[in-house]
């Protein structure tokens, strides 16, 4: 059940990782939206590039390079639905194999008196284990005790 919870958990980080991938892609891609009645709006992209451009024009030093990225090529409305769509489609891919491993989960149709009376029969076993394992070490004591003997009793012959 832990490897499955890990598998989960990871899953779900890659999961909200890539959505926020996409988020800045969408952010950075999207075309504007021009409401009825109301003036265009320069897209996120285009700020950047104004404001890139307006910080290496007031530079002291133009011969030093600046560390920004340069501005990234507009992609096309086309490309940009292809891109949306590949993202929907990842994301539910995602959330599928999330499912997947949620339903590998132990306890999902099982009422709470069954996941009781499972854990006090995992309990009585662990208690048999442990019986067994401390009769065990007991043994090995034992048999390092007469080994250590033997180790001695030929020490003392020669």
């Amino acid at each position: 059940m832990g490897d499955i919870l890990t598998q989960v958990q990871d899953e779900i980080d890659f999961l909200l990782n890539m959505m926020q991938r996409q988020l800045a892609h969408i952010k950075v891609n999207a075309p504007p939206s021009v409401p009825p009645g109301q003036q265009r709006v320069d897209t996120f992209a285009e700020v950047q590039a104004k404001t890139t451009s307006e910080n290496t024009q007031t530079s002291t030093n133009p011969s030093q390079p600046t560390q920004e990225p340069g501005p990234q090529e507009p992609i096309s409305q086309e490309q940009f639905d292809k891109d949306i769509k590949e993202f929907a489609s990842d994301i539910v891919l995602k959330q599928q194999q999330v499912e997947a491993l949620i339903s590998k989960l132990p306890g999902l149709n099982v009422s709470e008196d069954e996941q009781i009376e499972r854990m006090k029969q995992l309990e009585r076993e662990l208690e048999e284990l442990e019986g067994e394992r401390l009769q065990a070490v007991k043994e090995k004591e034992i048999l390092l005790r007469r080994v250590e003997e033997k180790i001695m009793g030929v020490g003392r012959v020669r």
